[in-house]
């Protein structure tokens, strides 16, 4: 098993859901009593979203690079980095390490092609429905993405920042992206991607009628995947 290194904390409680999965899942394949190899770095999310909000990925990229780095140094064999937007400045991290980074795209297109879907509808923060980083690389795999239309994606965008990133969970608030995606499966979309980590702890695969792509649940097993492989 390869050491695990992390960039986290954006918010902490989907950190916190990366790590309980990932030993999980070594847990099931080793058995007994083990466990994750990990070494991670949790930020304050509240830097981080002013540097959101003030649109100065540049710094953001500097930031998680630099520390990917110290990761690296300090054993990292494959690295993740726990959150959907924070992956805007993914190229950033990628050219200051040498060790595999397990993209969270790729992870999650890889099980939209499983399903045999070209379609899908895309829930996340504004950044990622509204920046090409994320769509783009679904439409490498030759997947489509639609978001909602307003006021749908300001309230899915609210409702993160509002309550989710805070570990607030409200019925009111499942029923209304629920809405959202019955409007876009209405269009056409055929699955549907929790394109930010927190959603998850909100919808579930029960909640829907179309297949689900947790995108955390979905890194993990290729994170874990590549901490297996030689």
């Amino acid at each position: 098993m390869k050491r695990i290194g992390l960039l986290g904390g954006m918010s902490w409680e989907s950190s916190i859901e990366y790590e309980r999965l990932i030993n999980e899942a070594v847990r099931r394949r080793l058995g007994g009593v083990a466990s994750a190899d990990l070494i991670v770095r949790s930020y304050n999310f509240a830097e981080i979203e002013e540097l959101q909000v003030a649109d100065d990925w540049q710094t953001a990229g500097e930031i998680l690079a630099a520390d990917a780095g110290v990761l690296q140094d300090a054993g990292a064999e494959v690295i993740a980095l726990c959150t959907n937007t924070m992956h805007k400045v993914a190229p950033a991290i990628e050219r200051s390490i040498d060790v595999p980074f397990v993209h969270i795209v790729d992870a999650t297109a890889r099980a939209i092609e499983r399903r045999g879907i070209d379609t899908v509808a895309l829930l996340g923060t504004r950044y990622t429905m509204e920046d090409p980083f994320y769509i783009d690389r679904l439409g490498s795999f030759g997947i489509a993405a639609v978001v909602p239309d307003e006021p749908d994606r300001t309230m899915v965008h609210d409702v993160i920042f509002d309550e989710l990133v805070r570990g607030v969970i409200t019925d009111d608030s499942r029923l209304r992206y629920l809405a959202a995606t019955d409007t876009l499966v209405g269009g056409g979309a055929q699955g549907v991607i929790a394109g930010c980590t927190e959603i998850e702890l909100l919808v579930t695969d029960d909640d829907l009628t179309v297949p689900y792509f947790p995108s955390t649940a979905l890194h993990v097993e290729a994170i874990v995947e590549a901490a297996f492989t030689d």
